[in-house]
């Protein structure tokens, strides 16, 4: 079955003509429904089918040419991929429908005559490498038998499994990568899949004073020894690239490089797991993601599925009602069923606070050089690894004496900069912005590093600016014409730019039997069926913004474009009565009730998010207790934004105290681990934020003039 995320790539099918009674096998049958078909959400997308030697095959930008099996005379599967393709004919224009195996029909229409795509043949092999300590590491390798050499080398190591690495699977992930002329490599990481040796989750850096020493860098150094030394024609150059674990492979790959490695691309890299990466956010423990993704990839060699089970109707049980009942992540652990400890549950009961144990795994202290060109991207609405691309822009940035960083950054959810789609979810894009950066940047970086191809142009940063909908380009990210301004947070739930405001406090009851959810609910298991997982985080708010328990601001009704681009600070004064607390901050851009597309009329679109656990203002290491009903500053990042909040628009910021079951529960009384925090510790506590003399509450924001 294709990959749901694949699906919404390549197979956006619906509508195509259909001469009823022919036989699928005729000749002028296939005549009649040849063509290249499109969808109108998904216009950069088509499909084309055409007949060849008695069959109808199907291809595409992304689809290598396959032969369809006839159902019927008007139907045709990929048995394999539970995909039916229908044909049909509405008022003489040929239509098609395209059924997937759980996902709603998809309807095109013909657009044109087939094309017929550029697609290299590719002699798979593949290998078990020794690393420097003996561990086989196994590799799957594609070398064109179509092309003249040597060529270069891609490689992505992953812990996702490589056995699917063929031809097909490169033109589907990476079509223009595939399309241009590499040897593409793919190498379980150790203790995965076909790799020998222990799994370690994000594994520390070893001292590379210590020849025998392993960790990810080492292993990606020995793994580009064996191919540069043993494929044949391959010029000497290899690229490293990989989105999410394995752009923290990539990275680790450009730490102490192989001579050979000349450009990396970490995407989505998973830098830090505590700091701000899928586990911990500011110290704040993300409760279903370590729940689901340690289960997921420590429960065997190879990636197992979560489910939270039915409840008494049969219905698949709701994620906030699972964690709910469960309380700290102890009794998640203790009623999971999984019998095996896993090393990573381990670690989160063990090490709540960022001890040496999470600091051996920051990747970003390790950045103290560009030792290989370094082209990082990065999605807005990441739900899983929004801060590791920004934080390791910044921490190479000071050391690039030869300008070899390079940072885009836009409005994609996890990934989604490999789709070709037009939007994410309600928000427009107006273009493929995805397919642009694909063409125009990535596949021109690895080409003018690995090629000596001159085509690459990017001076530092390129960042897909919404709001506006247009590509930008800056010498430096945030760029310098962005100036620090102070949105204060006034008593009487106004917002005040750079300018005093009406002097009080906003308070509110958090009371963590009743947290704020942060998606709408039900809520699946992170990969699960159906999970909006995705997207949740450009969800309309509106289905919170009403709670008693979210303080929310408003400025008045913008008569001029405001334009936003860096980082955005939290910057709040407040007191709890309680002795611990959570802190969520979000930005939002509402749209107006008479915009012109009715989906966005009203719509409460978060442009920054981010939560601080308040036992960590003044370390990360040792948390302390606040003080109850003390006025505190705790001061914050929401990481970067580059957006324009239109004219006719309202910008609204909210505080909350629970976003559930994201994050766990802060029982708001202190207690040594809230890991393992008992149900009388959970109590509800009033949270003042406060805007009075030098106690004023702000976020800061990078303005442009």
């Amino acid at each position: 079955m294709f990959p749901k995320s694949l699906l919404s790539i390549f197979l956006l099918l619906a509508s195509i003509p259909v001469l009823a009674r022919q036989s699928p096998a005729t000749t002028s049958h296939f005549d009649a429904i040849a063509g290249e078909y499109t969808n109108a959400n998904g216009p950069d997308t088509p499909l084309s089918f055409y007949g060849k030697d008695g069959k109808l095959y199907f291809e595409s930008e992304r689809q290598v040419p396959v032969a369809l099996t006839p159902v019927s005379a008007t139907e045709f599967s990929i048995p394999a991929e539970h995909v039916t393709f229908r044909f049909s004919s509405a008022a003489g224009a040929p239509r098609l429908t395209v059924v997937a195996q759980g996902d709603p029909d998809l309807e095109f229409q013909r657009t044109g005559e087939p094309v017929h795509h550029l697609f290299h043949a590719y002699e798979r092999k593949e290998e078990m490498i020794a690393a420097r300590d003996k561990v086989k590491l196994h590799v799957v390798y594609l070398v064109p038998t179509d092309l003249p050499g040597p060529l270069p080398i891609l490689l992505q190591r992953t812990p996702y499994g490589c056995d699917s690495t063929t031809q097909v699977s490169f033109f589907r992930g990476r079509p223009e990568l595939a399309r241009a002329g590499y040897i593409y490599a793919c190498g379980d990481i150790r203790g995965r899949y076909k790799s020998q040796g222990e799994f370690v989750m994000s594994r520390p850096l070893a001292d590379h004073s210590n020849p025998k020493a392993v960790d990810e860098s080492t292993d990606a150094y020995d793994t580009i020894a064996w191919l540069v030394k043993n494929i044949p024609n391959n010029n000497g150059r290899v690229g490293v690239i990989g989105t999410s674990y394995p752009g923290f492979l990539a990275m680790e790959a450009g730490i102490d490089p192989h001579p050979a490695v000349k450009a990396i691309s970490p995407q989505a890299p998973m830098i830090d797991v505590w700091m701000g990466d899928d586990f911990f956010h500011n110290g704040a423990f993300r409760q279903t993601y370590g729940y689901d993704y340690a289960i997921g990839l420590e429960s065997s060699k190879e990636s197992t599925e979560v489910d939270y089970g039915k409840d008494a109707s049969g219905k698949p049980v709701d994620g906030f009602d699972y964690f709910l009942k469960r309380g700290s992540f102890v009794e998640d652990v203790k009623q999971s069923g999984i019998k095996k400890k896993l090393p990573t549950w381990q670690a989160f009961l063990e090490h709540p606070a960022f001890d040496s144990f999470w600091s051996s795994r920051a990747v970003e202290l390790h950045l103290d050089k560009v030792a290989v060109p370094t082209l990082t991207v990065g999605g807005y609405y990441d739900q899983e690894d929004m801060w590791g691309p920004q934080e390791e822009y910044a921490r190479l940035e000071p050391h690039d004496t030869k300008h070899e960083n390079f940072l885009v950054l836009g409005p994609w959810r996890h990934g989604s900069w490999g789709s070709s789609s037009r939007h994410l979810g309600a928000l427009q894009y107006g273009e493929s912005i995805g397919k642009e950066y694909r063409s125009q940047i990535e596949a021109p970086f690895f080409a003018h590093y690995l090629k000596d191809d001159p085509a690459f142009d990017l001076q530092d940063t390129a960042s897909f600016q919404t709001g506006s909908n247009t590509w930008k380009r800056y010498a430096h990210f945030p760029p310098v014409e962005a100036k620090p301004t102070a949105f204060n947070l006034c008593g009487d739930q106004t917002i005040a730019p750079d300018t005093s405001c009406p002097e009080g406090k906003l308070s509110y009851v958090s009371d963590p039997a009743n947290p704020v959810p942060y998606r709408h609910r039900p809520i699946q298991p992170t990969y699960g069926e159906g999970s909006k997982w995705g997207t949740w985080m450009i969800e309309d708010q509106r289905f919170v913004s009403d709670r008693k328990d979210v303080a929310l601001y408003k400025l008045p009704v913008l008569d001029h474009d405001l334009t936003v681009t860096g980082d955005v600070i939290a910057d709040l004064f407040l007191s709890t009565t309680g002795s611990d607390g959570d802190f969520v901050a979000k930005l939002i851009d509402q749209y107006p009730e008479d915009d012109p597309d009715p989906t966005m009329r009203g719509y409460q679109l978060m442009t920054n998010m981010e939560i601080f656990r308040g036992r960590y203002k003044t370390s990360f290491d040792h948390p302390e207790a606040l003080k109850p009903n003390a006025v505190e500053e705790i001061k914050w990042s929401l990481h970067a934004i580059d957006h324009v909040f239109k004219k006719g628009h309202t910008v609204l910021v909210e505080i909350q105290s629970t976003w559930f079951p994201l994050y766990d529960r802060n029982p708001q009384t202190f207690v040594p681990n809230i890991m393992t925090a008992k149900p009388e510790d959970y109590k509800p506590a009033t949270i003042s934020i406060y805007s009075i003399p030098n106690h004023e509450s702000n976020l800061i924001l990078p303005v442009v003039p």
